[in-house]
């Protein structure tokens, strides 16, 4: 009878050791240890036979793999020790994914507990995460080699709070800046800046990282403020210790404001023209920008960025169709209808893809999902594809939201009209419900976020009008702020959230209050893009120049200097036509239409256009249009039709200028203003002069061009 007391006390010890639960405990350990990660087994067909949800998105799948795949034989209750599911990541048995942690480790006992307590899966009512906070709030470092400790707290939903820094996921989004090891400790590499990114059971947080430069003598010298651009960039520049680079001459800002506004170069009379007007400088600039939105060479260029984003190709839309989507796009942009108005008119379209072009907007995707996803992506500026097959793996977004989005366009529908290639867009009545592919079961429609002011959602087919009012709604925090990122992207070549279209708190814009002041302006101005445009080209971050000094030369992320954009493909080819005074001749299409007039990627398929990168409009993402510079394109501009047969035009500028009997002098000013937009230096005009006088004087003009063609001069926005 005496061993009765001794079971007694280990019945109670056992009794009293703390629980360990699937949700609270053992789900973040399979996290960090990489277990749910892509790469391993949560990989849409998992991995070695075995899969999990991807970055443990859905603790209940989890669970019930690991319990019942394999006839549960990943565990030995009877032997905690000789389970699979911790001889595997010890490598006491063999291993795909290698040595996930040791034996002796807290996440091996962690484990081992819970198979011994009988593998209980928890509470969701009171062991999920409510919500994570982080400290420091910001880490700034007055030099490279500094270090700053991270702290991640869970607090679940009953109310309990712990320390859960050892298994949150910390992450760097620019390691060369800021580094992190594993036990979340921070540490600075140089100059700059970086976030950390952590993650914990499906919460997310920042904390931006801030590297000074510990170079003494750094002085703030106030420069002029143009407008609350300038206002903004300052305070954020005078914090960094980073002096901005002073205003670009007037040539350069010519044509770097005239091709982004219109496409164009400007010709060398208006070069002139601008250079020799005596107005106060900020003021002959601002009259200038006016003029350029005025043009009609400013519609035609935004209609084709518009026409990208909205996937205006014959490929979906028909000759007929895609002629009529660019006029109604062409319109909308001439008339400067305003965003909000422009984005409700294409998302309630209804009726013949020919009387109201509009609809043409759902005849790309045409099903319910994809049309949802290039929704989100243009107008929000929000990926929701990866929300399709599990809850967003970077943010908030989860799978039950992306059917419920997708529930707005399931009642869309498309039937033949009675003109060949003609579509009706039309509302269905029956059987359009979207049903989750998990279970079934119907999916309402939702909106992404609640406003203080509710959009009432109509249960029937109709759902989209609500869907319209409530996305360009004032009150929505993703429309405004999307477009005008996007928008800010066109004139700097990078947004202040960048990816423009992929808008998240794991990719924090690099300047907040800025992006927020854009914003707010533009919602205050109704949505007029004119406004935004003429905003940011009179800001004197807009107009700076490309020289750096020493120290701002740096810095590629807080817009303190200019830097330069390779034209894109139409530009470029508008470009070579203008300077060469060449005519565009491009097949299907009236004499003289401009690169930038083309209705759709069809015309000049495989040529000039597409080797430089213009987009095919096969989807709504800014990443399908290329600007780089590649070996194929350099062989192309040195040896290629396009600009030898420009150059060498019988009725083009060289042959008029040689024709006319002007000087080597003139012809060589006359050949610089038309490729560069600006007068040639001292050097440049006698060496040019040189070399005319050294030979057939024609011959040696179009090489004189040809050369000028071919130069970084030409190819970039400075």
């Amino acid at each position: 009878m005496r061993p009765l007391p001794l079971l007694v006390s280990l019945a109670a010890a056992l009794h009293a050791q703390p629980a360990v639960t699937f949700l609270r405990d053992v789900a973040p350990v399979l996290n960090k240890a990489g277990c749910t990660s892509g790469p391993c087994h949560g990989a849409a067909k998992g991995k070695n036979g075995f899969k999990l949800s991807l970055r443990g998105y859905d603790p209940q799948f989890d669970y019930e793999a690991l319990l019942y795949d394999l006839s549960g034989r990943r565990f030995n209750r009877a032997d905690p020790g000789r389970s699979l599911m911790l001889a595997k990541p010890t490598q006491q048995v063999a291993h795909g994914g290698g040595l996930r942690f040791e034996k002796e480790s807290a996440y091996y006992k962690v484990i081992y507990d819970w198979i011994a307590q009988g593998v209980p899966f928890g509470d969701p009512e009171k062991d999920t995460v409510a919500s994570i906070e982080v400290a420091p709030k910001e880490i700034a470092m007055g030099k490279p080699g500094e270090t700053a400790q991270v702290k991640v707290t869970a607090r679940y939903k009953d109310g309990q709070t712990r320390d859960v820094t050892r298994d949150a996921n910390v992450d760097s989004n620019s390691p060369t800046v800021a580094r992190v090891d594993a036990q979340a400790l921070v540490a600075g590499e140089r100059v700059g800046e970086a976030t950390m990114l952590i993650r914990f059971q499906g919460k997310y947080a920042t904390i931006p990282v801030t590297i000074l430069n510990p170079k003494a003598g750094f002085v703030w010298k106030p420069m002029a403020q143009h407008n609350f651009i300038d206002t903004h960039i300052d305070a954020k520049l005078q914090k960094l210790k980073i002096h901005p680079s002073p205003l670009a001459d007037d040539a350069t800002f010519l044509r770097r404001v005239t091709l982004d506004l219109t496409g164009q170069l400007p010709t060398p009379d208006e070069v002139r023209s601008f250079l020799a007007d005596a107005t106060p400088q900020r003021a002959k600039r601002a009259k200038v920008i006016d003029k350029l939105i005025a043009r009609p060479a400013y519609t035609d260029n935004w209609t084709l960025k518009w026409g990208d984003l909205l996937q205006s190709s014959r490929k979906y839309l028909g000759e007929k169709g895609t002629f009529a989507f660019r006029e109604w796009i062409r319109d909308s942009i001439a008339s400067n209808k305003p965003y909000d108005k422009m984005v409700r008119e294409l998302l309630t379209s209804r009726g013949s893809s020919y009387e109201d072009p509009a609809g043409n907007y759902f005849r790309a995707t045409r099903e319910p999902k994809p049309t949802m996803e290039k929704t989100t992506q243009v107008f929000l500026g929000v990926r929701m594809v990866c929300a399709q097959c599990h809850d967003h793996p970077f943010e908030r977004w989860t799978q039950n939201q992306y059917y419920q989005m997708s529930a707005f366009f399931s009642a869309v529908g498309l039937r033949p009209g009675y003109e060949i290639g003609e579509e009706i867009v039309y509302d269905q009545r029956a059987d359009y419900e979207m049903k989750h592919p998990k279970d079934s079961r119907v999916m309402k429609p939702e909106f992404l976020v609640a406003f203080t002011a509710p959009v009432a959602i109509p249960n029937d087919e109709r759902r989209r009008d609500a869907l319209a009012n409530w996305l360009a709604s004032k009150q929505n925090p993703f429309f405004a702020k999307a477009i005008a990122n996007r928008i800010w992207s066109y004139f700097f070549g990078k947004g202040i959230i960048d990816p423009v279209d992929d808008i998240r708190a794991s990719n924090p814009p690099v300047n907040p209050a800025l992006l927020d002041a854009l914003t707010q302006d533009l919602i205050d101005h109704n949505f007029d893009l004119r406004h935004l445009m003429r905003t940011i080209a009179n800001s004197r971050a807009y107009q700076a120049s490309i020289v750096t000094n020493e120290w701002n030369e740096a810095d590629a992320d807080n817009f303190s200097h200019a830097a330069p954009r390779r034209l894109q493909a139409e530009a470029l080819m508008d470009a070579v036509t203008s300077a060469a005074g060449a005519r565009p001749n491009f097949p299907e299409v009236p004499e003289d239409t401009s690169a930038a007039q083309l209705p759709d990627p069809h015309v000049g398929k495989d040529g000039f256009l597409d080797l430089f990168g213009r987009p095919s409009r096969e989807s709504a993402c800014e990443c399908e249009r290329r600007v780089d510079l590649s070996l194929p394109q350099a062989l192309n501009l040195v040896n290629g039709g396009t600009i030898s047969d420009a150059v060498a035009d019988p009725k083009g500028r060289v042959a008029t200028l040689v024709l006319s009997g002007k000087s080597d002098a003139a012809i060589v000013e006359e050949l610089y203003l038309a490729a560069f937009s600006r007068l040639p230096s001292k050097a440049e005009s006698e060496r040019g002069q040189k070399y005319l006088a050294g030979g057939a004087r024609a011959v040696r003009s179009q090489d004189l061009l040809w050369a000028l063609l071919n130069s970084k001069g030409f190819l970039y926005i400075y």
